[in-house]
């Protein structure tokens, strides 16, 4: 079944029409090539449930469906860091709990108050040119700014391109360049992870992306740089973060992101009827690899898959889910406020960059139901609890997503004792699959949720495919490549052919698979279990060793806090094991670099045991916390080299 909901203009029913054929036409091939795999018995492929269906139309017109019947129900709840007289710097959870104000403003909109902003703020953008296609770039905090602007500009059908607030101004140039982007709005201070209130002052950054014209009187940009900019809109967060020096007033030509609260709240009508297909959303993948490309995404896609999340892990309008992951990533834009808003829920950001304190009493304030988070984020949000934020442990907690990976039992076991999420399921995806394809359910097996990623999504096939030869796919159980197909595939990395056949391809089945460079393997029920990265394999005199292996050893190790495995240069062996090992405060000071060695000795084969270790603080990571191993890689060769 196809919904089909009210579109308004012949041009938009026109538009709707051709994007239910096309939809049709995906469906129809999806069966055909169901049929031939009828028959496949033992290979690694399989096709999610039918149930629900996909939704036909575009975001804003679901959108109009969920305020229709949840108008006065809360949509978003939102709170900024206010600044104290011994706000500190530490990192230290303990520091943090006793230098945090517990008074922190919140914004609160229900549906009916977004819809009424998003047309307030879209009527605005439209005055200063925004038309259906245009790139408009995002750099901001988690809020109810960023919220309402979300919808704003799918109302327009513009481009939302959420670029991540801690870019440097050559990275935020280089993507507004390769984008030709038309407007920019931006923060007048950058807040940064677990230092509530110690921002970046973000004047100098634009004064090099418009090449020093920041004294211009015209309301309109210039920008050698950057020519297709025309208007920066900034806004004024300055009160949370007193130490920081901007003077937005000398810069008459940034706009003021308040004026363009006086739009008409009346409801928008773009400069071009909307179809499902179109191109709303540009991702930049996270950059676990060193070359981030720009992943487009349709109103269909990111809609379908909020939408299927929020079904395969229960949400209800009564849900109170604290989402800590930032809105510029998928984890937070797709799986937590795709996933609220087709639902009824309300989402919660704790603060506009993560803060394990504030996470943790956001949840307890809002007797939240719900709380998503990578893993390193959920055993900060521990750390906070122990250290006493809260009195206790909030006590309605119990749904929540880790994503990335699989989650190793010991950290599994711990959030779900001392956090209570014990419906907590792990998504898997990538950007360039808007973003999941596979997740585990609530229901599922224990051992399911802390050694697989779940099964096939809705309306997604999944399979695992040989990385010398994509055409084959591989026997039950034996690890390849895993690809996935359906209505999740991106369009392509705008402006680059050359990257996106690398990854995505028509196949003769007539289906589109976007291939995802990670290795996997599938079981007999459809259980896919992630071993690495294909690039991170670590062989070893002609060994294969999958990091993870070692690194769910090592989680279990009393005293070890966190860490992740790679593979070095090794001149006898071709590589050999690297662990970076961060330890618990306590415990950890025993842990030696021995002692880990004879920890894996005692459990794993010797050929697992890591020949170097090393020991630091954090993790040079992506903005949604995943480690970028590349970067490890080249921290340890550095350090052998120093030692040599």
């Amino acid at each position: 079944m196809l919904y089909l909901y009210g579109c308004g203009s012949v041009g938009q029913k026109l538009a709707l029409g051709a994007g239910l054929r096309r939809t049709a036409l995906r469906c129809h091939r999806l069966e055909r090539a169901q049929k031939r795999w009828n028959g496949t018995d033992g290979l690694s492929i399989r096709r999610g449930p039918d149930e629900p269906a996909l939704f036909a139309g575009t975001i804003p017109e679901h959108f109009s469906s969920t305020v229709s019947q949840f108008g006065d129900r809360p949509a978003v709840i939102a709170r900024s860091p206010v600044p104290n007289n011994t706000t500190t710097t530490s990192s230290s959870p303990a520091a943090a709990a006793a230098s945090t104000t517990l008074s922190a403003p919140e914004t609160t909109l229900t549906y009916s108050d977004l819809d009424l902003l998003s047309n307030r703020l879209a009527a605005s953008l439209a005055q200063l040119g925004v038309r259906k296609g245009h790139r408009v770039a995002v750099s901001l905090g988690n809020g109810a700014p960023f919220a309402a602007l979300t919808y704003a500009l799918f109302k327009l059908g513009a481009v939302l391109v959420p670029l991540n607030p801690g870019f440097t101004a050559h990275q935020v140039a280089s993507a507004l360049r390769h984008l030709d982007a038309h407007v920019l709005i931006i923060g007048a201070v950058t807040d940064l992870a677990y230092r509530p209130c110690k921002g970046r002052s973000n004047e100098h950054l634009l004064r090099e992306v418009l090449g020093g014209n920041l004294s211009t009187s015209s309301s309109r940009v210039q920008s050698e740089t950057v020519p297709s900019l025309r208007h920066v809109v900034v806004l004024d967060n300055r009160p949370s973060h007193p130490d920081v020096s901007f003077p937005l007033e000398s810069y008459p030509c940034l706009t003021p992101f308040a004026s363009l609260l006086d739009g008409s709240p009346n409801p928008v009508t773009p400069s071009a009827p909307l179809s499902p297909d179109d191109t709303i959303n540009i991702q930049f993948t996270s950059g676990t690899t060193s070359t981030p490309k720009a992943a487009m995404l349709s109103h269909t896609s990111i809609l379908n898959n909020g939408r299927f999340i929020a079904h395969r892990m229960g949400l209800d309008p009564s849900d109170r889910i604290v989402v800590p992951p930032p809105l510029f990533h998928c984890f937070g834009s797709v799986l937590g406020y795709m996933a609220t808003a087709t639902t009824g829920a309300a989402i919660l950001f704790p603060s506009p960059a993560f803060d394990p304190v504030a996470t943790l009493r956001m949840c307890a304030h809002h007797d939240a139901t719900g709380l998503y988070g990578v893993a390193t984020m959920l055993i900060a949000v521990i750390e906070a609890l122990d250290a006493g934020v809260v009195p206790r442990a909030p006590e309605n907690l119990r749904k929540g997503i880790a994503a990335g990976s699989s989650v190793p039992e010991a950290v599994m076991k711990r959030v779900q004792s001392r956090l209570g999420l014990r419906d907590l399921v792990i998504c898997y995806g990538m950007t360039e699959t808007s973003p999941v394809s596979c997740m585990t359910r609530p229901s599922d097996p224990f051992r399911e949720r802390t050694t697989s990623v779940g099964t096939p999504m809705p309306h997604t096939t999944v399979k695992i495919v040989s990385p010398a030869d994509r055409s084959v796919i591989l026997p039950l159980g034996e690890k390849g490549e895993l690809a996935a197909a359906g209505y999740l595939a991106m369009r392509g990395y705008y402006g680059d052919e050359a990257r996106t056949a690398e990854v995505r391809r028509v196949e003769d089945d007539g289906l589109t698979w976007v291939y995802s460079g990670d290795e996997a393997c599938m079981d007999e029920r459809g259980y896919v279990q992630i071993t690495g990265r294909i690039k991170d394999l670590i062989i070893r005199g002609g060994e294969n060793i999958h990091p993870l292996e070692v690194e769910n050893c090592l989680f279990q190790m009393p005293g070890v806090q966190e860490v992740s495995v790679v593979g070095l240069p090794d001149e006898r062996l071709g590589e050999a094991v690297a662990a970076f090992v961060i330890r618990r405060g306590g415990d950890g000071d025993a842990v030696t670099e021995e002692g880990v060695r004879e920890w894996v000795r005692g459990r794993m084969s010797g050929h697992l045991v890591p020949k170097h270790v090393f020991w630091v603080d954090e993790y040079p990571k992506t903005a949604s916390g995943k480690i970028q191993k590349f970067k490890l890689r080249e921290m340890g060769a550095k350090l052998l080299e120093r030692s040599s």
